[in-house]
Order: structure tokens, then sequence, then C-alpha cells
């Protein structure tokens, strides 16, 4: 979704797991074990997110608002569909602008929110129960706390819209199974994805931008 914004996508040849050894700087373990590689890690993404803008793909989720109840459920971690204006988005895999404590990730109380200024976590800093602050992703190994919360949505559901995603990552790909059975279903993604041929599921092979304006135009 956010790859024409030009930010890198992790799975494809030139991604970011082509330079970084997933086991090194997106797991659990890997954090036991080095945390200030963690934490650069990450704040190297957020600095390489400064000036970044949602793009056209983005801009057009957000206008649905207009017209239908949407939800956006994303395994992104930044904030472009926010900036873009849409107001109910799930964030799978945490989010990049956050910070959090390593010993509760989930407590609200001591998030921190980054910004462009101020973009980084620095050596040493501490939440504040006094454990080391982190990054507010979900790492390899750890479990997804918003996966129920988007199961729930996709149950509810009237039409599902999957775009650029490979699919193949799971608990993430398991979703669209919860949607109810025979509700259109459009897949945007300009290569060939996973997904058995059935009369309500339509694959738009293009880019999020491109894709974004065929399905309006639909609509």
């Amino acid at each position: 979704m956010s790859a024409e914004s030009g930010i890198s996508t992790f799975r494809d040849s030139d991604g970011l797991w082509e330079n970084y050894r997933v086991e090194d700087v997106a797991t659990h373990e890997a954090w036991l074990r080095n945390p200030s590689l963690v934490n650069r890690f990450y704040n190297d993404r957020r600095r390489q997110y400064s000036g970044v803008e949602p793009n056209e793909g983005h801009r057009l989720i957000a206008s649905l608002e207009k017209r239908y109840r949407v939800t956006v459920v994303t395994q992104n971690v930044d904030d472009l569909h926010e900036r873009a204006g849409s107001t109910h988005v799930i964030h799978l895999h945490g989010e990049l602008m956050k910070a959090c404590s390593s010993r509760d990730v989930d407590d609200e109380r001591y998030h921190v929110l980054l910004t462009a200024e101020h973009p980084t976590i620095e050596e040493g800093q501490l939440a504040g129960d006094g454990s080391l602050l982190r990054p507010f992703i979900v790492f390899f190994g750890e479990a997804v706390p918003n996966l129920g919360i988007a199961a729930e949505a996709c149950q509810q559901a009237d039409m599902l819209v999957i775009i650029g995603t490979s699919l193949v990552v799971y608990p993430a790909a398991q979703l669209r199974h919860y949607a109810p059975q025979g509700i259109p279903v459009y897949i945007i993604d300009p290569k060939d994805v996973p997904v058995e041929h059935a009369p309500n599921i339509r694959h738009l092979k293009t880019g999020a931008s491109q894709g974004m304006r065929q399905l309006t135009e639909l609509l």
C-alpha cells in the first residue's frame, strides 16, 4: 500500500529483509539479546520516512468515508492512512511512530508518540514504568493483539478490498475467511496472489493507486 510513497516493502527482492536478518532486528529474542541494535534499526526506518507522504491510493481509501463506513486493517506500521484522512485504522503489526514499555507493550500509559522532529528512541531511554523503551512493533513470534478486533470487522463487512498483500503472512492472511460468504471481494495487486477463483472475487492486477481509481469508478 505504501510502496508508491517510497517506503520499501519487506518481502520483495529489494525489500528491507535483503539487508537485515529478521532474527537480528525483528524478534523478541533479538530485543533481549541486543536492544540497542533493534532500536537503531527502527530509528533508521523513522528517519527514512521523513518527508514521505500518503499516495493517491491512501487518499482514495480515505475519500470512501464520504459514502461508506470504512474500516482499514493494515499490516503496515506507518501512519500514512491516518495522515490521508482515514479515521478507523486497525494496525495489526504495531505503529512505527510510537514507542512503548518493554515490560508491558500494550499499557497505553507508557506509550510515547515519536515525531518527525524527534523520531528516535535514545540509547538507554526508559518508559514511564522504568523499563527500556522499545518500538511499538509486533515482533515476529509475538501475539497479534488486534487480530480479534480485525476479525470482528471482517465478519461485519459488506465488501472486502485487499490491497498489496501477498496473502501468505499469517495470521493476517486468514482474515478474509472471516468475511461473510459471497460478499464482493476486490484484490488490488500487480502480482498473482494465491486466492481461489469465485464469482464474487475480482482481481485488479495493478498498483494501489490505479487499482483504487478503478475501484472507485466501479463503486
